[in-house]
């Protein structure tokens, strides 16, 4: 009855779990702030998987003892009332099983990260700025929902409306996981308000997730790293334009610049720049990872590929479709709105069958 594969992974995670429970008590490993905090998290992403394991374990010794109970049971009520049992625990085998085939896909490490989320105006002009404001609009609304916390740390409004670019921290509870799906290349569909002949023009912005590094994945040398400071621009209040508040950072190396002007406070604009440069050097590498699962999931493409158009928004027909899994809906409005769980649902399905695949559990 049990899946003999099943049984020795779940063997093999089970003597895992209780070596990272002895390592974790260590005083050497407790002084390891990185080491710890690394195997801390391990341990708290195989919990659910030692309950499923000890759920699918009780399940399979019930079979067996009632089994043998019908084996011995001369009485035929007690018989029949062990064989509606038995049928029932039986029922419980697969969908246990499936379950914990996906719980032993080695989960993207990524995925309980907080995010930075940058939407960029791409090709239309005008347009392409009010589309990028109407996706920042619907990201806004679906973290509300989500309890997500979302800081914007930088911006640059369109001419006419939305933003030419905006940079979003994104905290909360496994958002890289859920909005890594969102990057790539949304193209819209509609005729815009400049537009006096109604005729339908095409646009589309940049949406770019990446994983927020933590403290301790990136060294920074101060050497490295040229400090830049201006005077805000845009909403903030009496502090734009007066006070140097702004901060722009250059890692030489690499080249990367980030900036940060959202807070009045030049210490805390540096703290959030410095998070993002961070963020940025670390996915230089996170990318080849990227680069090399692209190939084999196409829910991904869009990450390998950030030029890879994933979704189209026509506004005439009230139409999404996302191309990596050829599903369309037919309610944009909802969909602007901030109601993008159905199509993160069947995306991370979708992932979750090519893992397997690739797992061959």
């Amino acid at each position: 009855m049990a899946d003999a594969m099943i049984m020795d992974r779940l063997e093999g995670v089970r003597l895992r779990f209780e070596e990272i429970a002895q390592q974790i008590t260590d005083p050497a490993v407790m002084a390891d702030v990185p080491r710890f905090i690394k195997l801390n998290k391990e341990y708290k992403n195989l919990v659910p998987l030692m309950e499923a394991h000890k759920s699918y374990g009780n399940v399979l010794s019930n079979i067996n003892s009632t089994l043998e109970m019908l084996n011995q049971e001369r009485d035929e009520e007690m018989r029949e009332m062990a064989k509606i049992e038995l049928e029932e625990l039986e029922s419980q085998v697969v969908p246990m099983e499936e379950a914990i085939k996906l719980m032993l896909i080695p989960a993207d490490p990524e995925d309980d990260k907080n995010a930075i989320l940058e939407i960029r105006a791409g090709t239309g002009g005008d347009e392409a700025s009010l589309f990028a404001g109407d996706l920042f609009r619907m990201y806004t609304k679906f973290c509300e929902q989500k309890g997500w916390k979302m800081e914007v740390t930088n911006i640059s409004e369109g001419t006419s409306g939305g933003y030419k670019e905006i940079v979003v921290n994104v905290s909360g509870n496994k958002v890289y996981g859920v909005l890594k799906y969102e990057s790539g290349v949304h193209r819209v569909q509609r005729v815009p308000q400049t537009e006096t002949q109604g005729r339908v023009h095409t646009s589309a912005a940049t949406v770019a997730v990446l994983p927020e590094a933590d403290e301790f994945e990136i060294e920074l040398n101060d050497s490295d790293i040229r400090k830049d400071t201006y005077c805000s621009s845009g909403p903030g209040g009496q502090s734009v334009n007066t006070t140097y508040s702004a901060v722009r950072l250059t890692h030489i190396p690499s080249g990367i610049v980030v900036t940060c002007q959202d807070q009045k406070s030049q210490i805390k604009n540096l703290d959030k720049a410095m998070k993002e440069l961070r963020t940025r050097l670390y996915n230089l590498e996170y990318q080849k990872y990227i680069d090399k699962i692209s190939s084999k999931r196409k829910t991904m493409v869009s990450t390998g590929d950030r030029s890879a158009k994933i979704r189209t928004y026509n506004w005439a027909q009230g139409r999404v479709t996302d191309h990596r899994i050829n599903y369309t809906m037919y309610n944009l409005q909802a969909f602007i709105n901030g109601d993008i769980f159905e199509v993160i649902d069947k995306l991370q399905f979708a992932e979750n069958a090519e893992r397997l695949k690739e797992a061959e559990i």
